[in-house]
């Protein structure tokens, strides 16, 4: 399931610093504009206890985390939706992503430059959110002119996608994101995708702040949090130089330590790919057996057929059932034969649909 979220930002916030904490591979971090030239995507590993827990009960002989993409995208200036800077190349690089971690400049130091000349994460949030809701403008005002005579004309359909059109229209001009207005049902969710509007992708705040505030974080990213609580989207605190010091420990004993002095129980990255994680909504029920054990990415209300054609597509072509049970069942019982023994396997159809951390066995037939 290549399912990507892409770092957004202006230039010189901490994308590339947070991105090579994220991920082996190598963005230039340096300091000064545009040092990120093309997208880099880096896959990377789903921390996730129950995975370790599992496995120390059945000791397989692999253990296989389940992983997303990240991609670190070049920083974006005023007037990117006409062209400036590298601004068409970064919303072409944004549109293929399935939601956005917006890293905002959230620390004082004189030593890092700032491209607007000072540090203001209302602002800069303000300058990304105007360009993607400026090009999203385009794509709407374009769709609106192939439709407008047809839902004149007295045509239903057309005079339902007129409305859903001038609904997110009207926001756009008051500066609000498409998100903030978008409908559930089923006809304006096919709408919405087939549209691929910048600001209705899903939305992840991140605070980049020092080291004194990655606790509690500081000033601006209360400013953040003020700003967008109007908005479906969350905020996170994080101190990327931090972050970067913690990644060049060699030792896990090392590593602990430092985040003992800093006051933290984990690596802020942790945190920040699990809530990526839950922003592109998705979920993990697990495999357990001697082979290996190993968790699998699906998205919220799958059913058991679609989780099993995330193994296999004859998994789900062929599907029968699916033997259930429940993660804190396998932890408390230990084995399957203890799980059954206590009548707490279930066997499930085609109807089920799978909870985050479920243990699975698939029944099918090809």
């Amino acid at each position: 399931m290549a399912l990507k979220c892409g770092i957004v930002g202006l230039p010189n916030v901490g994308k590339s610093t947070l991105f090579n904490c994220l991920s082996n591979a190598k963005a230039q971090a340096a300091n000064f504009p545009f040092c990120t030239i093309e997208p880099n995507v880096g896959t990377i590993t789903v921390p996730d206890e129950r995975l370790t827990a599992l496995a120390e009960i059945v000791s397989p002989e692999r253990i296989v985390p389940t992983t997303i993409e990240i991609v670190d995208i070049a920083g974006l200036v005023k007037g990117a939706s006409k062209g400036e800077g590298l601004g068409n190349k970064f919303l072409a690089n944004i549109r293929e992503t399935d939601a956005i971690i917006h890293v905002l400049r959230c620390f004082d130091d004189p030593n890092v430059v700032h491209v607007d000349g000072s540090v203001n994460p209302v602002r800069d949030k303000e300058i990304i959110d105007i360009e993607l809701q400026l090009k999203d403008l385009e794509t709407i005002d374009a769709r609106v002119t192939k439709v407008q005579r047809a839902a004149g004309s007295g045509d239903k359909e057309a005079k339902k996608i007129f409305d859903h059109l001038s609904k997110i229209k009207n926001a756009l001009e008051q500066g609000k994101s498409a998100r903030t207005v978008l409908a559930l049902n089923e006809d304006e969710e096919l709408l919405n995708k087939e549209l691929q509007l910048l600001t209705a992708k899903p939305v992840l705040y991140l605070c980049n702040v020092e080291e004194a505030s990655v606790v509690s974080g500081n000033k601006y990213s209360q400013q953040i949090m003020e700003a967008v609580k109007d908005e479906r989207a969350e905020v996170l605190i994080i101190g990327a130089a931090i972050e970067a010091d913690i990644a060049s420990l060699e030792t896990y004993e090392e590593r602990q330590m430092f985040l003992n002095d800093i006051g933290l129980e984990e690596p802020g990255v942790a945190k920040l790919i699990r809530a990526a994680y839950q922003l592109l909504n998705l979920q993990t029920y697990f495999t357990a057996g001697v082979k290996e054990v190993r968790a699998w990415t699906i998205h919220k209300g799958d059913t058991a057929p679609q989780a099993a054609g995330v193994i296999h597509t004859d998994f789900e072509k062929g599907f029968i059932r699916a033997e259930v049970i429940k993660y804190k069942d396998y932890i408390t019982y230990k084995s399957e034969a203890a799980i059954k023994e206590v009548g707490k396997l279930g066997v499930e159809g085609k109807e089920y649909v799978v909870e985050d951390g479920d243990v699975m066995h698939f029944r099918f037939n090809v």
